[in-house]
């Protein structure tokens, strides 16, 4: 979980410069929707993470429960995500639009 932040970066990169037009057959589990309000937290809970680390805290133990707690949260696993998230990277105008759009429900929030 520690190198999660990592992972989600090194997809995003390698979806940024895959083949567009590669289809794999897999359909994601998980929607749009439910992505950005997952990736929405997942932004959240890192920042948390981060502060923490500043206040030198030790976190390993924190942020493993921190995502498990999420993925509790949204009925699925890390792996279920994963999987989604990988295949929204490797379309780069939908992950780009999810992307736009936990910008927005976080700038949102942050007005709340």
């Amino acid at each position: 979980m520690k190198r999660f932040p990592l992972i989600i970066l090194l997809l995003l990169l390698l979806a940024s410069c895959g083949n567009k037009s590669s289809n794999t057959g897999f359909s994601p589990s998980l929607t749009e929707q439910e992505m950005v309000s997952i990736l929405s937290d997942i932004q959240i809970l890192e920042a948390d993470l981060n502060l923490r680390k500043t206040n030198q805290q030790d976190i390993e133990g924190l942020a493993n429960r921190y995502y498990g707690q999420l993925f509790e949260h949204y009925g699925i696993t890390d792996s279920i995500f994963s999987e989604n998230l990988k295949y929204y990277t490797k379309q780069p105008a939908t992950m780009e639009r999810l992307m736009d759009s936990v910008t927005q429900r976080l700038t949102k929030a942050q007005g709340e």
